[in-house]
């Protein structure tokens, strides 16, 4: 048994394709918008300021193509379903551009080291995956359901687009190219989630069976089981390296963990305090503070082996302090 929806197929060609006598007025605003929303949020990722790139997701239209590519499969429309596919890479590009851009003009390299937007998007996880696809649910019922329709916004806040595109072009500009390619990761997880979780919901509700008067006589149709197929294939593909990132993630946070132990047990017989903990391209790094004279980093090494932490990857930063009073 299908669910009910309650808007009709015009309804929903209107709201996600870029066709009929509007279509120029569609495109214009569409990459007007997503132009404006790539200057936000890499204005955003490099002032590290979370409210503005939040700002830049309301604004960001890559949803409405992202959702006509999956209508399109649903609906066998070749036509639209190049149109769409063009908008999402054609827009994923000048997002990707402008961030390089705003890099060039920026002061500082930005970074994951040093920034918390993009530390926050190179490194996506399975659990990203899920946030996504129940996203790409919400959105696509959203579409689908009239009563609905005004949890978009909410929407377009959840899930990210925009956001680690720009992050893309400004860790590529700053050499990270590693991190170039997990922000692009997590935009494909995200995009992927959308176009899978967007077909099941459309099964539910029965509009595959309005493919066959979806489009003109002089329209070519798309085979509906190999464009399926082809999102299948590629959610595949997403998920290996988002296991691999999960697992290599839950490693590091263990050995920090272990490390964190070791440090604070050095401090305390040394005298010295645990600064930062952290793991950089798989490294592992303790930075620890105290007075001097610099005590003999091998007693942190045998901490570090006794707690059964790989000391061939610690790095260890041993900063004296020197306190000068005046009289």
């Amino acid at each position: 048994m299908h669910l009910t929806a309650t808007n009709d197929l015009t309804h929903l060609r209107e709201a996600v394709f870029f066709e009929g006598p509007n279509a120029a007025q569609k495109q214009s605003r569409f990459w007007i918008l997503i132009t404006l929303a790539a200057i936000i949020a890499s204005a955003g990722v490099v002032g590290d300021s979370t409210a503005t790139v939040i700002g830049a997701m309301i604004v960001a239209p890559l949803m409405t193509p992202i959702l006509g590519t999956m209508l399109s499969i649903i609906l066998a429309d070749r036509v639209n379903l190049m149109r769409s596919l063009s908008l999402v890479i054609g827009g994923a590009l000048v997002a990707i551009a402008i961030g390089y851009l705003l890099g060039m003009v920026s002061v500082n390299d930005v970074v994951a080291e040093t920034n918390s937007q993009v530390a926050g998007r190179v490194n996506p996880r399975l659990i990203d995956l899920l946030a996504a696809l129940a996203t790409g649910v919400v959105g696509s019922v959203a579409l689908v359901r009239s009563d609905i329709s005004d949890t978009l916004p909410g929407v377009a806040i959840a899930i990210s687009l925009v956001p680690p595109l720009t992050v893309v072009g400004l860790t590529m500009e700053s050499g990270a190219y590693d991190q170039s390619l997990g922000a692009l990761l997590l935009f494909l997880t995200n995009v992927t989630a959308i176009l899978s979780s967007g077909i099941i919901v459309m099964a539910l509700y029965g509009m595959h069976h309005l493919a066959v008067t979806a489009f003109t006589p002089d329209q070519q149709g798309v085979s509906r089981r190999r464009a399926i197929a082809l999102v299948a294939v590629l959610a595949v593909i997403i998920v290996t390296p988002l296991a691999i990132s999960t697992v290599n993630i839950a490693t590091e946070r263990q050995q920090e963990t272990k490390a964190q132990a070791a440090a604070e047990a050095f401090g305390n017989a040394v005298g010295w305090e645990l600064a930062e903990i952290t793991t950089r391209s798989g490294t592992l790094v303790i930075a620890m503070q105290g007075p001097l004279p610099t005590p003999d980093a091998e007693l942190l090494r045998a901490e570090l082996a006794a707690r059964g932490v790989d000391v061939s990857t610690v790095r260890v930063l041993l900063d004296p302090l020197e306190v000068v009073e005046y009289e």
